[in-house]
This record gives C-alpha cells, structure tokens and sequence, in this order.
C-alpha cells in the first residue's frame, strides 16, 4: 500500500519555526528521510516553495481562472510530502508519527489509489495503459 503523507502548517508552526536554526530542522528531516530508506519504505518526496510563487487553476466556472499566489489561509496549504509503500495504515501512522515536526504542524495521511480500487473498470483502456505507465 502507498500513503502519502502531507506537511501541512499553521501559523503558530510557522512562529515557531522561527527559533528554531534551519540547519537543524534541515539534519532533523535528513534523519528521518534516511530513516525511511533505510527500512526501504520511502518511494519519493519533496519540500515546495512557498505559496507566493505558486498558482491555483479554479475550475468551478465556464472557463479555467488562475489565482497568483500567495493563497488561501496558511492551514491550507502544504510544503511538501513522502510517498511511502507500507504494509498497513497502521505502519503509514506509525511513519508519519516520527517526523520531525515542531507544534503547530499537521501532517495529512492518504492512501494513494491502486488498481484494485479501480476493479469494477478493469476493462477500461486507460485503466490498462495506467498499470504500464506505473510500471
């Protein structure tokens, strides 16, 4: 099973964070990142840049409308994720325990669909041509 686990923050995260030395948070999350390919369960990640640089692409009208950042409230955004493959929930709650993350800070934890959610469409093309782009 793959989870996803999303960094998610708030404002006291991000007060907080500014005592703190961005080389240690940097050693922290290195740790914990060679923690996780140690035991083989770290598929990918990546930290983001802050909201100012992105852009949300709204759908809800006729036409796409494009929104420059930054964005929406700051517990609504995430600064980055792992992607890991685990036996069970039980073992993405237990990963996602261990991060090195400082009060204030909210990681989110999703599985990440596979084509057993997909079954009753295992007829379809693009359900096909999915299982080969995933290799």
């Amino acid at each position: 099973m793959k989870y996803m686990l999303i960094m998610r923050t708030t404002a006291e995260a991000l007060e907080a964070s500014k005592s703190l030395y961005f080389e240690a948070i940097i050693n922290a999350m290195g740790a914990y990142n060679e923690s996780m390919i140690t035991a083989g369960v770290l598929i990918g990640g990546d930290g983001l840049s802050d909201a100012k640089e992105g852009f949300v692409v709204d759908f809800s009208g006729d036409a796409p409308t494009v929104t420059d950042g930054p964005y929406g409230e700051v517990h609504e955004l995430f600064n980055g994720f792992w992607i890991v493959q685990v036996a069970s929930k039980e073992e993405a709650l237990e990963w996602a325990k261990r991060a090195p993350l400082g009060a204030g800070s909210k990681l989110e934890v999703r599985r990440i669909t596979d084509e057993s959610d997909f079954a009753d469409f295992s007829d379809n093309g693009f359900i096909q041509k999915e299982k080969e782009w995933r290799g």
